[in-house]
């Protein structure tokens, strides 16, 4: 959840490094790096056919040393050297917003469509998950009482590596009503014992949309499973939108050797309420969507979870 940079999201269009998006109140937002723009050089070397793995280890560094980005700002002609000072970048694992839908950055929907949407990003299920889930969940519970036009949930688990197990079901029940299956525990032996909700949630009745591509892995694909297979009056729980998740579908226990080091030993597969094992499969959405490799700033995925909501 910490590292040392300036805190921006990269992708790559046309074989150059384009800013995705700049974390919030990180060194990169604050030194005005916006949605869109190339990221020329790095400290005057020339990026252009790098991967993205060369260029973060690049501007990656020990928090209070320099970098400097030779940067071409979206609607601008001639490029800017830019000097950013490095951070501890602490990323939040729960981050959400409510907003029309016609405000919505990185879509491209009608003006005249009106209504408010709720989101939510997980970008990992660690130490801190719950207790910032539990934030955000009860602020959008007193906006969506006093707001009467809501009209859905966006949960967007794209990229999010999974973690910890019990903090998967914490999430799906959420959604799910209390004893509904979350995830059956497989240990290889004939063995299998069902993880149910075990919880009150807020949001039972929710229209809700999950977000997955092929990086949503191990706890991400458990609650995705869970919302898919569980239904209500014949309908799924959620909708699933984008690509194909990663496909880990083994449960690890870890140990402690001390000295820094460490053992995770797979103890179990896990399957979803189905009874189907994701491992090296994945799971399919129910609406299979790509990025806009064109133009990294329009989020189609994201769009079609907004349209699915507003129907």
């Amino acid at each position: 959840g910490q590292f040392s940079g300036i805190g921006a999201e990269l992708g790559t269009r046309d074989k150059q490094i384009i800013v995705i998006a700049p974390l919030t109140e990180s060194p990169a937002e604050k030194a005005h790096l916006q949605a869109g723009d190339l990221i020329l050089k790095v400290d005057g070397e020339a990026t252009l056919g790098w991967t993205i793995q060369s260029t973060v280890e690049k501007i990656r560094g020990p928090k209070g040393t320099s970098v400097v980005l030779t940067v071409l700002h979206k609607n601008s002609q001639k490029p800017q050297d830019i000097k950013i000072v490095r951070d501890t970048i602490t990323v939040k694992s729960v981050t959400g917003w409510v907003k029309n839908a016609k405000e919505i950055e990185g879509i491209k929907i009608s003006k005249n469509v009106n209504g408010k949407i709720a989101y939510i990003r997980l970008s990992q299920f660690g130490d801190s998950t719950n207790n910032d889930w539990v934030n955000i969940i009860s602020k959008f519970n007193l906006q969506m009482q006093a707001e009467e036009d809501i009209r859905g949930l966006i949960i967007d688990l794209r990229n999010n590596p999974g973690g910890y197990l019990n903090d998967a079901i914490f999430i799906a029940s959420e959604f799910l009503k209390k004893e509904t299956p979350v995830v059956i525990e497989d240990n290889g032996q004939g063995i299998r014992n069902t993880r149910s909700v075990s919880r009150i949630g807020l949001f039972n009745d929710i229209k809700l949309v999950v977000l997955i591509n092929k990086g949503s892995a191990s706890a991400s694909e458990i609650v995705s499973g869970a919302l898919r297979d569980n239904k209500i009056e014949g309908k799924s729980r959620a909708i699933l939108i984008g690509e194909t998740s990663f496909g880990k579908g083994t449960i690890q226990e870890a140990n402690d050797l001390g000295n820094g080091a460490g053992l995770h030993v797979s103890i179990a597969k896990w399957l979803t309420p189905n009874g189907t094992w994701v491992n090296n499969i994945g799971l399919k959405p129910d609406i299979e969507i790509l990025l806009d490799e064109k133009d990294p700033s329009h989020d189609t995925q994201l769009e079609k979870a907004v349209l699915e909501l507003l129907k």
